[in-house]
């Protein structure tokens, strides 16, 4: 389904929730809507749903104007953060109920219905009601009810974000080994970069109403246009430094010299960034050294996050392993320059590391 949104905006009173904007969401694959709360996400898909109309801007599929379209006959599955079964019917009513309103029956009916909630792990919960399962399971009833329209159009507004970790990495993997086999076009919602890198695809990045950058997903992560979709595509968030240019390379701010080629324009102002999995414990020749000390270690799953105060100022550091650090211990992490990038006064990005292979 060629779905084209066309110069979007959107006013309520004085408030601007979505400014001038286009977007084409692939066919075929995942087009991620990554953005802070509040940053738009919302509003877009409502007006792709057609829950909403632009203030200005023209929404098209397959060239034609739906702006004047009803929701109602238009072939669109939503689902929401909360999940929205209907409480009087099982489970398998609840998947059943899309083919049902448009006619389906019999054997061919049971058949889909089956099929999706062996791959969602419902199956066995077919004969009891919502208020038997748990939230995740709940869920995982509210998506196979919208998987089973088979629309061309899938909106995904933030599914998984009130389940636990446990239950959101099962899902997570389970969606994405949906969604890679469909032709659908799907548009999901977050705010965590982790799904738009586990989804691939297509990842717009968005904050405060602006569609900051529009691409291939590995794309936009390894080259963010700005310092601002940097910060929305690094989770925790990229470490950023103030510096200028000089002989030779990049001086940071209070800190040391960095060997980097940037271009002769661009002399002040500068900002270095370095991703929280670019800085190591361990030195390597030509390592960019920044000492400090360790003012808050966490550990999450199989990664320790080291937060360490330095004379060029708070960094965040993830170290693979689990790792233990006494608070106020001195510490010293290390970069490579080649994984550092750089934005320029205007916050647009100068330099990229080259890419090495894969998302992270």
């Amino acid at each position: 389904m060629e779905l084209v949104l066309e110069g979007i905006s959107k006013k309520v009173g004085p408030q601007t929730w979505l400014y001038d904007m286009d977007l084409a969401p692939q066919s075929g694959t995942v087009t991620v809507l990554l953005g802070a709360t509040q940053s738009g996400k919302t509003s877009l898909m409502r007006i792709m749903a057609g829950l909403d109309q632009p203030t200005s801007g023209e929404v098209r599929v397959e060239g034609k104007s739906v702006l004047r379209v009803p929701v109602r006959e238009r072939n669109v599955a939503m689902v929401y953060q909360q999940f929205i079964n209907y409480p009087s019917m099982n489970v398998f009513h609840n998947i059943a109920s899309p083919l049902k309103l448009r006619g389906e029956s019999g054997a061919a009916l049971e058949s889909k219905v089956q099929a999706l909630a062996e791959k969602l792990h419902i199956d066995v919960f077919l004969d009891r009601l919502p208020a038997e399962l748990s939230g995740g399971q709940q869920q995982r009833v509210a998506l196979a009810r919208a998987l089973v329209k088979g629309a061309p159009l899938m909106l995904l507004d933030e599914p998984l974000v009130n389940l636990d970790y446990k239950l959101r990495e099962e899902l997570r993997e389970e969606l994405s080994q949906l969604f890679s086999n469909g032709e659908a076009t799907v548009v999901y919602a977050t705010t965590e970069p982790a799904e738009a890198l586990l989804f691939g695809g297509y990842t717009a990045v968005m904050d405060a109403g602006e569609l900051l950058q529009y691409g291939p997903t590995a794309d936009v992560f390894h080259r963010p246009c700005s310092i601002r979709v940097a910060r929305a595509f690094s989770d925790p968030p990229m470490n950023l430094l103030a510096a200028h240019a000089v002989d030779g390379g990049v001086q940071i701010a209070g800190g040391p010299r960095v060997a980097l080629r940037i271009p002769d324009v661009a002399r002040d102002g500068l900002t270095l960034g370095i991703r929280a999995s670019a800085l190591r414990e361990r030195a390597r020749d030509g390592d960019l050294v920044l000492g400090g000390t360790v003012e808050l270690a966490e550990i999450s799953g199989s990664d320790t996050f080291v937060h360490a105060h330095t004379p060029v100022g708070d960094l965040v550091a993830q170290l693979t392993g689990v790792h233990n650090f006494e608070l106020g211990a001195p510490i010293h992490l290390y970069a490579s320059p080649q994984q550092v990038y750089v934005f320029d006064a205007t916050g647009a990005l100068l330099l990229a590391p080259e890419r090495t292979g894969g998302l992270r």
